[in-house]
């Protein structure tokens, strides 16, 4: 064996990592969402790929994908049968599915025990005490991923057709969104007919942006989701000296926002999530433990 891959597949965006066995990662590459529940066919194309980029990065054929293991870390693994079905269709030579969140927290504290918190499109969280590793939450944006990129966009959008209706409040965010559906309200039913969580999530940035100039609105919902955010580390029950790694593209977002309390448990991750999921290739499939760290 040569090469392994490490796959990092969410509701925005797949990234690969091409590594040698020794851990060393020599080519890296980025594709399409990656959520096997709400599209395990176009998550599959996205997968192979961000592993085909992943590759050429590397200067190297990607006719070898199919004598290359994969560890795959996918939001929506979760659930179902969906990683069993993906597993059963991939090109490589051996390939694990995982959750998002256990490559996130090998990346985040390797193998020691910790916590961390998926904050992007979709939320997840996961703790190790003793070797034991515990998960919340990852269920899906219509049932779950409270305080994710996806529910913040999807409660501007609320915001913004209850401010229009007259029922709430506006602010400059509200008139902000409408204008970007032409000031229609029509227009914010029909994007919502088919639109996928990374769709909604697109407009979290914006409400941070706002909410840092006083937008009433923005801090409203930010506010509502760092509640919802700790609700969550709180059912860690996280010991006081146990490091908090925060990952995804609204972490950097969130950690000011937090309580004192989570603040200080906050540490730099090691790694990221598809650090993580190379690790976790190096391991199960090179048989070495700690490569490349």
């Amino acid at each position: 064996m040569k090469f392994v891959l490490g796959i990092d597949g969410g509701g925005t965006s797949c990234r690969a990592a091409l590594a040698t066995a020794d851990g060393a990662v020599v080519g890296r590459a980025k594709s399409g969402a990656a959520n096997i529940r709400t599209d395990l066919t176009g998550a599959r194309a996205n997968i192979v790929e961000a592993a085909r980029q992943a590759f050429l990065a590397a200067g190297h054929d990607p006719e070898l994908i199919p004598r290359t293991p994969a560890i795959l870390g996918l939001a929506g693994a979760n659930v179902g049968t969906y990683r069993q079905q993906l597993e059963a269709i991939l090109p490589f030579s051996k390939s694990r599915v995982e959750t998002d969140a256990e490559i996130a927290l090998e990346g985040a504290v390797g193998s020691g025990d910790g916590a961390m918190a998926i904050l992007g499109t979709g939320t997840a969280y996961m703790a190790r005490k003793a070797g034991k590793s515990r998960a919340i939450g990852g269920w899906g944006f219509q049932v779950g991923d409270q305080g994710s990129g996806a529910r913040i966009g999807r409660d501007l959008l609320e915001q913004t057709l209850l401010a229009y209706d007259g029922i709430r409040p506006g602010s400059p965010l509200t008139e902000a969104m409408l204008a970007v559906f032409r000031n229609n309200p029509e227009d914010v039913v029909e994007f919502t007919t088919n639109a996928k969580p990374g769709d909604f999530g697109g407009f979290a940035p914006k409400v941070f942006e706002h909410a840092e100039k006083g937008d009433l609105v923005a801090n409203w919902i930010l506010d509502k989701a760092v509640a919802d955010v700790e609700a969550s580390l709180g059912a860690l029950d996280l010991a006081d000296d146990a490091p908090l790694c925060l990952l995804g593209g609204l972490a950097p977002l969130y950690a000011p926002r937090l309580s004192p309390r989570y603040q200080a448990l906050l540490k730099a991750p090691l790694d990221d999530a598809l650090g993580g999921a190379v690790q976790m290739a190096v391991r199960i499939f090179a048989g070495k433990s700690g490569a490349g760290r």
